[in-house]
């Protein structure tokens, strides 16, 4: 072989070490960087749920390049991978606390023999761990389940609103799970998250993931008169579509989760078991006033499209879509789960919405995941969703299946 050869074939092997400890360190960032922009937030999202992976990148790259000096890019490589590892392990460092105080607060809220109420043959079938590694890799296992897609319940200004429904194969009456999907009340289906959805239905739920109409051209009120019609059609064809309506839960992310309380909470509502809360938006007022830094999606804006004004122009209709303004006493169980660095709802709203439930004597569980950023369980299999994923679906065997 010419040593031109023998030099060609050398920098393309030091090329590849040298590109993935950049990509690593790059993705790493994002761990502890928010996104700035809307086209960035992805990268906020996922580089904490696939931390495990990057921890592989990074110890990989030092392990094949450890102990070799060969040039300026011998030392890139070296402290690109360092510090990304760093980073990465950030997460996974952080879990064991985070799943002390999660089991201490479902235990304090709930009380300690909680899980005792539950079935045994119901718990078997749950995640057995909080984190399980080999998940992050292989994905979360699902059974296959019954699905029934684009079922439509109202036609509203002659808008077609649809629904789906999941459930196990064996026909039957089943404890129900009602989820109305994010996307700042603009976007999104009943499809969304869908491996949530089947995940739950294998458990032995009847899960039914319900439409509503958009903003901007449909706004405020319009999405709370969806969601009672849908309500209404599943009642009324609860035997066809197997729901169990004296075990019905509601669960709702991001706009979803604004919806899902209101729902749950305002005067005369539909008697749910429990309502579970993603990221919930919960004051809309102090939300506009106070937006996240930096913003990736501009929340004033969200805000206006949704109500059709300011805070200044209609005070009434900001204090109305504000579920912060409808706890009272003898509310559903409500869990509420925040991530500690999201930029599109601060947490800290999410937390002044669980004392108010605590000061009118609700029961109310608040976790919070510290290194997750908002639509943390768009990654299903990730860090932060598996920790969630571990204590909502035990909540909800509590509040629908126990003998409590």
């Amino acid at each position: 072989m010419s040593q031109l050869n023998f030099l060609e074939i050398f920098r393309f092997v030091w090329l590849v070490p040298l590109l993935l400890s950049l990509l690593g360190f790059f993705l790493s960032l994002w761990i502890i960087i928010p996104a700035p922009t809307f086209s960035l937030l992805p990268l906020g999202v996922g580089a904490p749920e696939i931390s495990p992976l990057l921890i592989a990148i990074h110890g990989s790259v030092l392990l094949l390049t450890m102990g070799i000096d060969k040039g300026w890019w011998s030392v890139v490589i070296f402290i690109c991978s360092v510090v990304g590892l760093i980073l990465s392990l950030l997460p996974l460092l952080q879990l064991p606390t985070a799943n002390q105080e999660f089991t201490a607060e479902m235990e304090t809220v709930l009380g300690v023999d909680y899980l005792q109420a539950i079935p045994q043959d119901l718990l078997t079938q749950m995640r057995p761990q909080p984190f399980v590694m080999a998940d992050v890799w292989r994905g979360i296992p699902q059974d296959k389940v019954r699905i029934a897609r684009g079922i439509i319940f109202a036609s509203p200004d002659q808008v077609e609103l649809k629904l789906n429904i999941y459930q196990p194969l064996l026909s039957g009456k089943y404890p129900t799970l009602i989820i109305i999907y994010g996307g700042a009340w603009r976007t999104g289906s009943p499809n969304s998250h869908e491996n949530y959805s089947v995940y739950m239905a294998a458990q032995g739920y009847s899960v039914v993931a319900i439409d509503y109409r958009h903003a901007p051209k449909y706004k405020f009120p319009a999405q709370m008169e969806d969601v009672e019609a849908a309500l209404r059609y599943i009642q009324e064809y609860a035997h066809d579509l197997e729901v169990d309506t004296e075990r019905m839960a509601i669960m709702g992310r991001s706009a979803g989760a604004h919806l899902a309380t209101l729902a749950a909470y305002k005067q005369n509502a539909f008697p749910f078991r429990a309502v579970v809360s993603y990221y919930g938006a919960v004051n809309l007022t102090a939300g506009y006033y106070d937006p996240p830094v930096p913003n990736p999606i501009d929340s004033k804006t969200v805000l206006e499209n949704f109500l059709g004004g300011t805070p200044k122009e209609l005070p009434e209709l900001y204090r109305q879509a504000s579920p912060i303004n409808y706890p009272r006493s003898n509310l559903p169980p409500s869990l509420l789960v925040y991530a500690g660095r999201d930029h599109l709802v601060k947490p800290k709203f999410g937390r002044q919405l669980y004392n108010k439930l605590k000061s009118n004597d609700n029961l109310a569980v608040w976790l919070e995941v510290p290194w997750a950023e908002h639509a943390f369980d768009k990654v299903f299999s990730g860090v932060s969703n598996q920790l969630a994923l571990y204590y909502t679906e035990r909540f909800l065997a509590w509040a629908l299946k126990s003998s409590k």
